[in-house]
């Protein structure tokens, strides 16, 4: 496949959905260690929001794809975040059905610029053409 088949409303909810719930700043984040990243911090706080409805909601939704999608939107945000050219989505599917470990949900949660990679990603497939 050499294009993004997962239906353009789909992926505009789902960006909006999750640029929303990557917003929230309702769940305090626990003190940074004075060895710690800011990153690292921002990604512990992501991993206390495991019980928020809201990211349930998100990650069902994920869950519920298909694995050619749940790949799609792996090989999307990596292309959206610069790990792969736009040219090279169909190398960049293959590697994320080859890693692919554990729920992809919990992976895409995991990254707080997610729906920032996605419409990058989404953007950069449509310039190329």
């Amino acid at each position: 496949m050499d294009e993004l088949t997962i239906p353009s409303d789909i992926m505009d909810d789902l960006i909006e959905r999750m640029r929303i719930h990557m917003a929230r700043e309702d769940v305090p984040a626990p003190p940074r260690q004075p060895d710690e990243s800011e990153d690292e911090n921002y990604g512990f706080s992501m991993e206390s929001r495991a019980g928020d409805p809201q990211r349930r909601e998100l990650a069902d939704e994920i869950a519920g794809l298909d694995d050619e999608h749940q790949a799609e939107l792996v090989a999307l945000m990596w292309i959206g975040r610069g790990d792969f050219e736009p040219a090279d989505w169909s190398q960049a599917l293959r590697e994320a059905q080859a890693r692919h470990e554990g729920p992809t949900a919990d992976y895409l949660l995991s990254h707080p610029l997610v729906a920032d990679h996605w419409a990058t990603g989404i953007e950069a497939l449509r310039e190329q053409g």
